[in-house]
């Protein structure tokens, strides 16, 4: 029989009957188990994420059961399959209309750079629209990849400080891809 690992509750005080922490520790915490993805899927990627929200994987387990078909309600944009050209000012404005803090997740050898599809007509990765968090390799990434990624947005979101997006590293990653 597998052992069941707790997570560990974050830095703070405790006593008899109380726990205190940070704000920026319990806001991550809650964030990281309450990701609201929007899957934009074109390809076969798009059928490796849809088995993860199958039983037999349970995408649901991580707190991300309740895919968002709405940017303005999603906070993690899985991009997944190829984009061509055409569709990179929607992917754009769909990054744009997600409210902060967002991520944003690459699935997939074509979303991250292309592929084996290096032509004219296919944007050679989403990386040079929209700032990108995570990348899952594969060509199709297997169900436990794309958990993985998820995994690895759920650590950045944990860790990061409330106040990061207001800084000027962060506006300038932002002005680097055009966004304001």
């Amino acid at each position: 029989m597998k052992e069941v690992t707790i997570v560990e509750s974050p830095q703070g005080h405790s006593g008899s009957g109380f726990f205190a922490t940070s704000f920026d520790e319990a806001i991550g915490l809650a964030r990281s188990y309450s990701l609201w993805p929007l899957p934009f899927a074109t390809s076969c990627c798009g059928i490796e994420f849809m088995a993860t929200m199958g039983s037999h994987y349970d995408i649901s387990r991580f707190g991300s059961e309740r895919p968002s078909f709405s940017p303005r309600q999603a906070d993690l944009l899985m991009v997944m399959g190829t984009i061509a050209k055409k569709m990179a000012p929607i992917v754009k404005q769909v990054y744009l209309q997600m409210a902060e803090p967002r991520w944003v997740m690459a699935v997939g050898a074509c979303a991250s750079s292309g592929g084996i599809f290096d032509t004219y007509s296919v944007l050679q990765g989403i990386d040079r629209i929209i700032p990108v968090d995570v990348y899952v390799p594969g060509c199709p990434p297997r169900p436990e990849q794309i958990i993985d990624g998820l995994m690895q947005v759920q650590y950045l979101a944990q860790n990061e400080k409330l106040r990061r997006r207001n800084t000027d590293e962060y506006s300038a990653l932002l002005a680097s891809y055009n966004i304001q």
